[in-house]
């Protein structure tokens, strides 16, 4: 406990955190707003400052919730009280371009969701499947990818073929390229697993995938905000993912990317405004004049625009920093905690692949001597925001770090998980 202390005290002190977030200053951050003049962790402490997170816990559950920095949560509140005191909601369609332009698409290839989950139903349902076409999908996946595709399967006889990820990229590949027969008709599996956190080659997936003339589907609920992401370089067909995660935007945010060559291959079930070219019901038979021509169509009805604001600083603040670099940070910090993690062989089997290709920013370990909820509880009682994973039957702890985490916090968390363990 005393270390404890003397860890989060030198933390307070290298660290500026107001009590209190002002609103009242017009938000906007670009380069400049970045002091690119440091260096190293002297650059990543100076970064710290920008967010609210709270100092006296450190916080290593990126992997659920990304907290945001100070410049997002100042969007949503301008916004907010822009959008409350004029009356005028507005339009999304600047915001929109914006966010296409953050992960290298079209404007018109971008449906603006309020989550992964949406996104991956909207995949689900609308890819044009019969019963005893097959999906192949890991034995790794989240609810928020499981269970579209499991009651798709539940209801339209659909075969799913989950199968256990290996530990490399090349064979994750081979591997489902031997699962391919010709019945297959989608690969539906994760960027990065929630469990592991391990990366599966998906640009080679989907090279692979588009020569035999099946979908890929990918739940990016772990991708956008770790890597410098080009969804158009990525080569899939269809990309769900939210902005409350990595690129530490709103909750309530995300995103559905189609690629405009398979568009009127996905059927839209759920429509209303600004997901028609027109409709009138005066004619007899009421007339519906057919879809909009991008995927905005699955973004039926009103949206938030304080919320894609805020998405939109996020997305701002990643830039200013620069993806490349952050997607640099983000795999120093795991490759800094794997060692560590590696060290205490004796107390722990480290469930995440050795491959540094095949990590980025979550690492997954079990305890070999200890039940792991007692273990993650007394971890946690020292000031650690961490998480457990029952999915999977894996029965173990997940730590994901992004860039305000320091290598001192995790030195401080390989330090008390090791007495913790011993």
């Amino acid at each position: 406990m005393t270390s404890r202390r003397l860890f989060l005290q030198k933390l307070s002190a290298g660290i500026a955190i107001p009590s209190l977030v002002s609103f009242n200053s017009p938000t906007q951050i670009t380069s400049k707003s970045i002091n690119h003049f440091l260096h190293g962790e002297e650059f990543w402490g100076d970064l710290r400052k920008k967010f609210p997170l709270q100092s006296n816990r450190v916080y290593l559950n990126n992997g659920t919730f990304g907290p945001s920095p100070t410049v997002v949560l100042e969007a949503l509140q301008n916004s907010f009280v822009e959008t409350n005191t004029s009356g005028e909601y507005g339009h999304i369609e600047s915001e929109r371009e914006k966010l296409a332009a953050f992960v290298g698409i079209k404007t018109s290839e971008i449906s603006l969701t309020h989550n992964t989950t949406e996104g991956i139903n909207i995949m689900a349902w609308g890819l044009p499947l019969q019963t005893g076409d097959e999906v192949i999908i890991t034995l790794h996946e989240h609810v928020g990818n499981a269970l579209p595709w499991l009651n798709r399967a539940k209801m339209h006889g659909i075969v799913l073929k989950p199968f256990e990820p290996k530990a490399t990229q090349a064979e994750n590949l081979d591997f489902i390229k031997s699962l391919v027969t010709p019945k297959t008709k989608v690969i539906a599996i994760p960027h990065i697993t929630c469990t592991t956190g391990l990366v599966l080659p998906i640009k080679e997936i989907s090279a692979f995938a588009r020569r035999k003339g099946i979908f890929t589907a990918i739940d990016g609920a772990h991708g956008a905000g770790v890597f410098d992401l080009n969804l158009k370089e990525l080569g899939c067909d269809l990309y769900a993912s939210s902005y409350h995660k990595w690129v530490l935007g709103p909750n309530g945010t995300g995103f559905l990317y189609v690629r405009e060559e398979i568009l009127e291959q996905v059927q839209a079930y759920h429509v209303g405004a600004y997901s028609d070219l027109g409709w009138d019901m005066y004619q007899n038979p009421p007339e519906f004049k057919g879809y909009v021509p991008t995927a905005h169509r699955f973004d039926y009805g009103s949206q938030s625009l304080p919320m894609m604001r805020g998405a939109v600083a996020a997305a701002d603040f990643h830039e200013a920093i620069g993806k490349g670099k952050i997607e640099n940070r983000v795999r120093e910090l795991n490759q800094h905690l794997f060692e560590g993690l590696a060290e205490m062989n004796s107390q722990l089997d480290v469930l995440s692949s050795s491959e540094p290709e095949s990590r980025i920013s979550m690492i997954t370990f079990k305890p070999r001597n200890m039940d792991y909820q007692l273990a993650a509880g007394m971890i946690s009682q020292q000031g650690f925001r961490i998480r457990q994973v029952p999915e999977s039957r894996l029965d173990a702890i997940r730590i994901s770090t992004h860039i305000y985490n320091s290598k001192g916090e995790i030195d401080f968390f390989l330090e008390v998980t090791k007495k913790v363990l011993s």
